[in-house]
């Protein structure tokens, strides 16, 4: 005999079916039809199909006549309407007793004796078993058993212990799903409360179905299984069930079961004790598609004992799968797992609404957690404490009234691909010598901030996006020391990563940008490393380092900010090495306010202001930088600005390479200053400063400039080829020339205006061009060698005549031809261009060419756009 997959011998077909369809013609065509398939059921398989048809011959054609014609009728003429109307009747069993008997039949009709021999009789036999196999089959018969059963509207698949997942039939595989689950479901208890006592007291209703076990509670259930053969596989059907003391200690099944949305309709609460409890023992067991609940009598009265809705312990690695989990306890947690050795698998879940914590995770428990939607849960989504140390993946943490994950206390995790939004204080805190790994998160819309790591927290944030929060993306603090790494901070509502209060960190290869504030702020003795990142496309500043920040700031890409790329201030001591700074929209790196630290070996470069600024009482060490291709000049050092400005290249800028002004003293040594499009070292404004062994050179206007009651000392610089003057001194300026080396420029090597002082030892002026003397010898108009670009110094004068005022200049042989006989008065010796020449005085130059537009230019270069303190947090 052949025994079946769920279970009953084929040789039963005839009396099942007997005894369920019943009655009228339905009688006469079942038994036709169940004596072809018995006669096909009992022929013996060891016989040849010919000597099977010898034998019916021998005892007589009277007797075989009427079972030819059953045998035809039920070939050619039943219609599947009929059969399956019959089909109908049988239980499961009976059905695929029935498929089993035609694949039999199919069997014996391929052999190749009988193909051979008797083509023309199997071939009807063939193809009528195949029929019935298929109609036995029929998904809608299978359908009506399995609802009948199950209760669910789609297949529930069960490949493997610990994994279930419904199906669409339509898009399903095989042909019949609902028979496959039937397979593969079939051995299992049910919980059905008040359908066990109608079960057992119609037996004859459910013949076929006598091994399965029905129960009224999952108490009865759970003691029952365990001394079945059903391996523990509980259904619990559609109900409310309360109060059920579930203490699980073994590997058993618990699933819902009910139409529709299975974990809606099927709810098990608590009012008094943890709903779930998996003790040790209970490892590989399973619970899903059922909602769990802890509702206390009093909500306000659980301060002795925190309960929960499912409370997993040591040495227990249960599954928990598409289950919906609440509880409105205000002292436990939804979920606690805890103990060494407790290790779940935890998905598909929905822990939302909760009074406390979601789902905590403490005293070294692992487990897995994956795929579960985590929200508006009164505390932290989840909570990681005590060296707890779970895979949390792919969940969906988001609109908690508190932070979104808090681990602390030691707790750890790795965290990767969760989407982490709108929690009311941070997306992720890390506190108290925490170490979490997050991977490739979202964690955005916070209303607070992204993530938030303090006292003594660490962590690796590293690939995630982290954007559009309301405070700081990231913010480090008091002595924390997290890694950075790799992640896009962008569009956040102040800045993006916030390191304050003696925060340490590596915030390494991160793209930082679009933010409100500062890309990177760093303050009140913090000390990060901060390296390859890029930070551009700012609202606000680059990196903000300010009130005693520190740091090491190396190798990172800032640009494009909308205000200074870097800012240094209030007795801030970084250390900015190799980093590429450059098309901002206004200062490269902006030293203010006793802003100090070392800037070496950086590209600063087209800034709409100047590359580096110092000013008030700030003292960087500027070194070895490249500075090119600012809008306002190379470096500016203003209002009592100090500095070390050494070994440093500063070409191309659109005015002077470095600024000297008001009350400044810095040191520049050993820097080479060059091509600029205006002056070389522009000292005004009563600046000062030691220049010296530096090259200047190639620049458009004077190599250095003096001006207006500065007092500078220059020493072993080499100023030459320049295409104006090498050394100009205006307006009472003083300075200390030693040991300089002054040649081949184009105007000349020194000049000095009326009323300047110089001292000067051993400096070396050769070779010059002399352009503006050989031009006064020849009669030319100095116009003629400057235009309205440049200032060559030599005598300028005034022609009362022609009514000129202050603001305009004639040169010397001008005043002689086109204003000879004039009332002419000479002014000084001094930077100018010559009016006249230009063309702006009423009577027209005779020794200039065509007039040029009156630019109305000062005698000085035109002075630098200053960047203010803007208001910052």
């Amino acid at each position: 005999m052949v025994e079946d997959s769920i279970g009953v011998r084929e040789t039963e077909c005839v009396c099942v079916s007997v005894s369920v369809i019943g009655g009228g013609s339905c009688v006469c065509v079942c038994v036709l039809l169940i004596c072809v398939l018995t006669q096909g059921a009992s022929t013996s398989t060891t016989e040849p199909f010919g000597h099977r048809a010898k034998r019916a011959r021998v005892s007589g054609r009277s007797h075989d006549l009427p079972a030819a014609l059953a045998e035809q009728y039920l070939q050619q003429k039943l219609p599947d309407e009929v059969v399956l109307k019959i089909f109908s009747y049988l239980l499961e069993q009976d059905l695929c007793q029935t498929a089993c008997v035609c694949k039999r039949f199919s069997q014996l009709a391929n052999d190749p004796i009988l193909w051979y021999t008797h083509t023309h009789f199997c071939d009807p036999i063939l193809k009528e078993h195949k029929r019935f196999s298929q109609l036995a089959n029929d998904p809608i018969l299978w359908k009506r058993l399995y609802m009948e059963v199950f209760e669910y509207t789609r297949p529930m698949m069960h490949p493997e212990p610990g994994k279930f997942y419904q199906v669409s039939p339509e898009e399903h595989d095989h042909p019949n799903p609902w028979k496959d689950s039937f397979q593969q479901l079939y051995k299992g208890a049910h919980v059905k409360p008040g359908f066990a006592e109608h079960f057992y007291s119609n037996p004859g209703r459910f013949k076929g179905r006598e091994n399965m076990l029905y129960y009224d509670t999952i108490e009865d259930a759970l003691g029952g299984v365990q001394e079945s053969h059903f391996d523990g596989l509980i259904f619990v059907h559609s109900g409310i069930y309360t109060d059920e003391w579930i203490y699980i200690e073994s590997p058993i099944t618990m699933i819902g079961a009910a139409p529709g949305k299975v974990s809606d309709k099927v709810v098990i609460e608590n009012t008094r004790d943890s709903t779930f409890v998996f003790m040790e023992g209970s490892e590989d067991a399973y619970v899903g598609y059922m909602t769990i609940r802890f509702n206390p009598d009093d909500k306000s009265a659980q301060h002795h004992n925190a309960h929960h809705c499912l409370e997993i312990t040591v040495n227990c690695s249960p599954n928990i799968d598409h289950c919906i989990i609440r509880s409105t306890c205000t002292v436990g947690s939804a979920v606690c797992v805890s103990g060494q050795g407790a290790c779940p698998t935890i998905k598909h879940c929905n822990i939302s609404d909760c009074e406390n914590v979601g789902l905590y995770i403490t005293d070294h428990a692992q487990g897995i957690y994956e795929d579960n939607e985590i929200s508006n849960n009164a505390l932290a989504g989840i909570w990681v404490k005590n060296h707890g140390n779970p895979i949390i993946r792919r969940n969906h943490i988001h609109h908690g009234r508190d932070v979104g994950v808090f681990t602390f206390d030691h707790g750890m995790g790795y965290f990767e691909s969760c989407n982490i939004h709108r929690n009311r204080i941070a997306g992720f805190e890390v506190k108290a010598y925490a170490n979490p790994t997050v991977v490739r998160c979202e964690i955005h819309h916070g209303q607070t901030g992204g993530i938030y790591v303090h006292e003594k927290g660490r962590g690796q944030f590293i690939e995630n996006k982290i954007y559009a929060n309301n405070f700081a993306g990231v913010w480090i603090t008091s002595n924390s020391d997290p890694t950075i790494r790799g992640n896009a901070i962008f569009n956040g509502n102040q800045g993006g990563v916030y390191i304050f209060g003696d925060g340490r960190g590596l915030i390494e290869g991160n793209d930082i940008h679009g933010n409100a504030l500062a890309g990177i702020q760093i303050r009140t003795n913090s000390c990060p490393i901060v390296r390859h990142n890029k930070i551009h496309d700012g609202q606000h500043g680059g990196i903000y380092v300010h009130e005693k920040g520190q740091g090491v700031i190396e190798e990172n890409e800032v640009y494009s900010n909308t205000l200074a790329g870097v800012w240094v201030t209030t007795g801030s001591t970084p250390v900015l090495r190799r980093n590429r700074i450059h098309s901002g929209k206004q200062v490269g790196v902006y030293f203010y306010d006793n802003g100090h630290g070392v800037l070496e070996d950086n590209d600063i470069y087209n800034h709409m202001y100047s590359g580096v600024q110092i000013r008030t009482g700030s003292n960087p060490k500027i070194r070895r930088n490249k500075i090119w291709g600012g809008q306002n000049g190379g470096i500016l050092v203003y209002n009592s600005g100090l500095g070390f400005i050494e070994d440093n290249e500063i070409f191309d800028n659109a005015m002077a390479g470095v600024w000297i002004k008001t009350d400044s003293n810095p040191t520049l040594r050993r820097n080479k200053i060059h091509d600029g499009r205006d002056g070389g070292i522009c000292i005004f404004n009563g600046g000062r400063g030691l220049l010296e062994e530096n090259d200047i050179f190639r620049n458009a206007q004077a190599g250095v400039l003096i001006s207006t009651n500065s007092h500078p000392v220059l020493r072993k610089n080499r100023i030459f080829d320049g295409f104006a003057a090498g050394i100009e001194i205006t307006n009472h300026a003083t300075a200390t020339l030693e040991g300089n080396q002054i040649f081949n420029n184009r105007f000349g090597g020194l000049f000095l205006a009326s009323g300047v002082n110089v001292t000067m030892k051993d400096n070396k002026i050769m070779n010059n061009q002399d352009a503006i003397e050989k031009a006064v010898s020849r009669g030319q108009c100095l116009y003629k060698i400057s235009s309205y670009t440049s200032y060559p110094m030599h005598d300028f004068y005034r022609c009362h005549t022609c009514n000129t005022t202050d603001r305009n200049a004639i040169c010397v042989n001008c005043i002689k031809k086109c204003h000879q006989g004039h009332d002419v008065e000479f002014i000084r010796h001094d930077r100018f261009f010559c009016d006249c020449g230009a063309g702006t005085l009423s009577n027209p130059c005779t020794l200039a060419g065509e007039p040029t537009h009156d630019t109305d230019t000062l005698y000085d270069s035109a002075p630098p756009i200053e960047s203010n303190t803007l208001q910052h947090n």
